[in-house]
């Protein structure tokens, strides 16, 4: 019997070594586990903080620039007041039929204006005599022109204005087109695109 507990004992001890590999195998498993869901909350809880900082700038952003539209807004009724003020001294004048006072009053206004909106930028879009470009004028009409290049704007009708480079709004134009000078006819109407 001795050696059957020799064998037996033998059998014993590999799966007490198995048992023993399987505890520490759970051990280190466990801890893995417990390291990663630790990493897994660390990000998440820098993710969650980082977008809170997010919407936060992106508030705060908001908020400036519509701070800023507001006193931009504001600076220009500002400077328009003046402008608002001298209308009614004319409106006044003219309830008074004083020609020369309406007059003035009317030039006064004008130059006001045109001195704030140039101040902030404003220029006109130079037209009458260049050639047409659609990017800077509307042509409204086409004609025949004996006088002009094909393509000159010969009239404007409304100037067009630009601040900086970005036009504000194209000058409305009639554009010449080329005559028939052989038949003396005229070529039909065009509209350039």
């Amino acid at each position: 019997m001795a050696h059957h507990n020799k064998h037996s004992g033998s059998q014993a001890e590999p799966e007490k070594a198995e048992e023993a590999s399987d505890r520490k195998l759970t051990e280190i498993s466990s801890e893995l586990h417990e390291e990663v869901i630790r990493e897994r909350d660390e990000y998440l809880d820098s993710l969650q903080r980082l977008q809170a900082e997010f919407a936060n700038f992106r508030k705060r952003v908001l908020r400036d620039s519509e701070q800023q539209a507001r006193r931009a807004s504001s600076e220009v009724i500002e400077e328009l007041l003046p402008v608002l003020d001298n209308f009614e001294r004319a409106m006044r004048a003219a309830v008074k039929h004083d020609e020369k006072l309406l007059t003035d009053g009317v030039e006064l206004v004008y130059n006001q204006l045109r001195d704030i909106l140039t101040k902030r930028g404003l220029c006109e879009i130079e037209a009458e005599g260049s050639h047409f470009d659609p990017m800077q004028h509307e042509a409204v009409m086409c004609q025949p022109s004996e006088e002009h290049d094909e393509g000159t704007v010969m009239q404007v009708l409304e100037k067009g204005y630009q601040v900086q480079d970005q036009v504000v709004r194209p000058a409305k134009v009639i554009v010449s087109t080329a005559g028939d000078k052989k038949s003396g006819r005229k070529h039909d109407e065009k509209q350039p695109h």
